[in-house]
């Protein structure tokens, strides 16, 4: 055969044979869910890159795929633990693309949980975010709103002793709130520098309370072994939960002394984060 023929042939048969190639390996939703399968079971410094891999998969699917929802999914993912803000920034940035090429229609007043979301890496996550849509824009001030009711929020809840707790009698002490549940695995993570950070402060004034919707017997099947210093109060009718807006945990809230909502964090909190976040109360080591 002539050569030039068979040089040819073989370019073609390689021009042919790429875009096969490319599209097996093109991410699908498939191939996606099985990397969220893993994440979570890795060590949290192992997080990060893989965190990134997945927002840069989503960002590949079409805007007529489920890519608001794994991008969203993405989002909750992305703030268990300290995992940095680059992969903040690109689950942000994922999700901003997922919604504006695929918006979702509000239901009521409320804005869809994946504007809220967003709204929520920006101001709780120092994120940007630049989403033109006016469900994102709604989602952002409904959190402004809802933190600004916050620092007129007043409760009573009683510890596992009995005794009563009242929000607005701590003035003038630091107040860490931390909404917590036995059965949520982040929520055991942070116990322990919670219990640090508690045991080093109070003397500072740092109060930090610890507020669970479980029963008392629950709470205390879970709780007394682990020697944990920190007042735990019992939330049975979720009415507090409902007051801070709370629908999962972990969440946590810190006030300082003059009862200003000063740090909010969405999910699992490091030791380092929550120093973080009483950073501008005053407290010194």
């Amino acid at each position: 055969m002539n050569p030039i023929r068979i040089a040819l042939l073989a370019a073609v048969t390689v021009f042919l044979a790429a875009p096969l190639l490319s599209a097996k390996d093109q991410p699908t939703e498939y191939t996606i869910n099985k990397q969220f399968e893993k994440l979570r079971a890795l060590p949290i410094e192992q997080r990060p890159p893989t965190t990134i891999k997945i927002a840069a998969d989503i960002r590949t699917l079409s805007a007529d795929s489920r890519k608001v929802e794994l991008a969203d999914k993405l989002a909750h993912a992305v703030t268990e633990g300290d995992q940095g803000a680059e992969a903040l920034q690109a689950v942000a940035d994922t999700l901003s693309q997922a919604l504006a090429q695929s918006p979702v229609p509000a239901k009521g007043d409320k804005p869809p949980a994946a504007y809220l979301d967003l709204a929520g890496l920006v101001r709780y996550e120092g994120v940007k975010a630049t989403l033109n849509d006016p469900l994102f824009t709604k989602a952002r001030q409904t959190l402004i709103d809802d933190d600004a009711e916050l620092e007129k929020a007043d409760f009573t809840l009683k510890d596992m002793h009995g005794n009563k707790v009242t929000l607005s009698e701590l003035r003038g002490k630091i107040v860490l709130i931390n909404f917590w549940a036995t059965t949520c695995v982040s929520c055991h993570r942070e116990l322990p520098a919670l219990d640090l950070i508690y045991t080093n402060f109070q003397s500072q004034g740092l109060v930090v309370l610890s507020i669970t919707d479980e029963t008392a017997f629950k709470v205390n099947a879970f709780i007394a072994p682990t020697g944990y210093h920190p007042p735990v109060l019992l939330d049975p009718n979720s009415k507090v939960h409902a007051l801070f807006h709370v629908t999962g945990a972990p969440r946590t809230f810190v006030f300082n002394r003059q009862g200003k909502l000063v740090a909010e964090a969405i999910d699992q909190r490091s030791q380092r984060q929550f120093l973080a976040m009483l950073s501008g109360t005053g407290l010194h080591n």
